[in-house]
């Protein structure tokens, strides 16, 4: 069975994973996946990730961070251009999320890079989620 969004299938794994207090998230692997946890362990919204050799993709396993037993750190994860709408910005229009408190995560020419850093690089491309 194909997946038509992988992406949102991976935020979905770590929104459901996060609302019943998982501490980690099994999901099949692939470099965009990779590259997004990535980003996600740097603005330290997950702990760690590994990414599990098997015989098929692999997986990518995701540990999720908890302010205490009962707070997650990760309060809202949002898929915004999808397959069937793809949503460009420029450099100059990426958003801010929740007034800076949050990120927004683009797929630039330069690779996966939060709003802030496409800003300061000033590049623009896909809108593909936000955090917060």
């Amino acid at each position: 069975m194909s997946m038509t969004d992988p992406i949102a299938d991976m935020l979905t794994r770590i929104r459901n994973a996060n609302m019943v207090k998982h501490q980690k998230v099994d999901i099949p692997s692939s470099n965009m996946k990779v590259n997004l946890a990535n980003v996600l362990r740097a603005e330290g919204f997950i702990k760690n990730y590994k990414v599990i050799a098997d015989q098929k993709q692999g997986i990518l396993r995701v540990y999720l961070k908890y302010i205490d037993e009962k707070d997650s750190v990760i309060n809202e994860i949002k898929r915004v251009s999808k397959p069937g709408g793809r949503v460009y910005v420029k450099s100059e229009d990426i958003p801010k999320v929740k007034s800076g408190m949050g990120i927004a995560i683009l797929s630039t020419s330069k690779g996966l890079l939060t709003d802030k850093a496409a800003r300061e690089a000033q590049v623009g491309g896909e809108f593909i989620c936000t955090i917060w």
